[in-house]
């Protein structure tokens, strides 16, 4: 890349924020892939509507960084989150950038470090398991036996929100999609592996940076494409009574206008995300 010339009067030309060498993984992730913000909002408008009161606990399996966690507690003084993950480093990392800010955890957020497939204690309004994280579980008898410990984890008249993704684009191998973040770099999804025999996918994402370094496979993820069929039917399998699928709507350009509503049918497109909403 090529030096632009500077006025002897000018102050040296900041760096910029991002670069390969500089960036944290985590803090990418949290830019580009999740809006904590917007899913507090919805799953509690929902809960509001389908329970007629106000949830006040969530459990966040796979928390990861317990950016929802830190969210969910902030929208209201009364709420108390759990997040439930394996891996100690990247609930360290949370600990230090998203919880530690807000005096946390250990007042209205509590941490497991724990595999989702064992028993948890306590019981919570609402369970969710975003970003496609129990897509690791490949085979039908394991993710039956998450759907059963999901429905453990709530009380009585409590929610479990998932979310999936899929369309005819999700089957296409070596599909690289980028989207440029506002926050000054881009963001890559990467379809590297779709076998169509048993729906085995593996994906990465990769970012670049406007000095022209990249961060290739920040992160990989090994998983089956469950289709949602499948979900619903291991869901109701699983004890839940009732699944509803919220389906994005469009604006009139025809794109994505960020409202989801229960929809029992729609047609195709090249790429989607639905989330599912099950009722014990």
């Amino acid at each position: 890349m090529s030096k632009k010339k500077k006025k002897k009067t000018s102050k040296k030309t900041p760096k910029p924020k991002f670069t390969a060498k500089t960036a944290d993984k985590h803090a990418l992730y949290q830019l580009s892939v999740q809006d904590a913000d917007y899913e507090v909002g919805m799953i509690s408008r929902i809960f509001k509507r389908l329970r007629g009161r106000k949830a006040l606990s969530v459990r966040e399996d796979f928390c990861g960084t317990a950016l929802f966690c830190a969210t969910w507690v902030k929208s209201d003084k009364q709420r108390t989150a759990l997040g439930v993950d394996l891996d100690p480093g990247v609930l360290q990392w949370g600990i230090e950038h998203n919880l530690s800010p807000i005096g946390e955890p250990g007042n209205r957020v509590k941490l497991a470090q724990s595999n989702v497939l064992d028993k948890v204690p306590g019981r919570s309004d609402i369970c969710i398991a975003f970003n496609f994280s129990y897509w690791c579980f490949q085979d039908r008898p394991t993710l039956l036996e998450y759907f059963k410990r999901a429905k453990q984890a709530l009380v009585d008249d409590g929610l479990f929100f998932l979310d999936a993704y899929g369309g005819y684009e999700s089957y296409e191998p070596d599909l690289e999609e980028p989207r440029k973040i506002d926050a000054g770099f881009t963001y890559i999804w990467h379809q590297d592996v779709m076998d169509p025999i048993n729906n085995h996918v593996v994906n990465h994402i990769h970012f670049e940076f406007k000095d022209g370094t990249k961060m290739r496979k920040a992160f990989t993820y090994d998983w089956r494409l469950w289709t949602l069929p499948e979900l619903r039917e291991l869901l109701l399998e699983a004890g839940f009574a009732d699944v509803t699928v919220y389906w994005e709507g469009a604006d009139e350009e025809g794109e994505g206008n960020g409202v989801y509503r229960p929809r029992k049918s729609v047609t195709n497109e090249a790429g989607w995300v639905a989330y599912l909403v099950a009722t014990p």
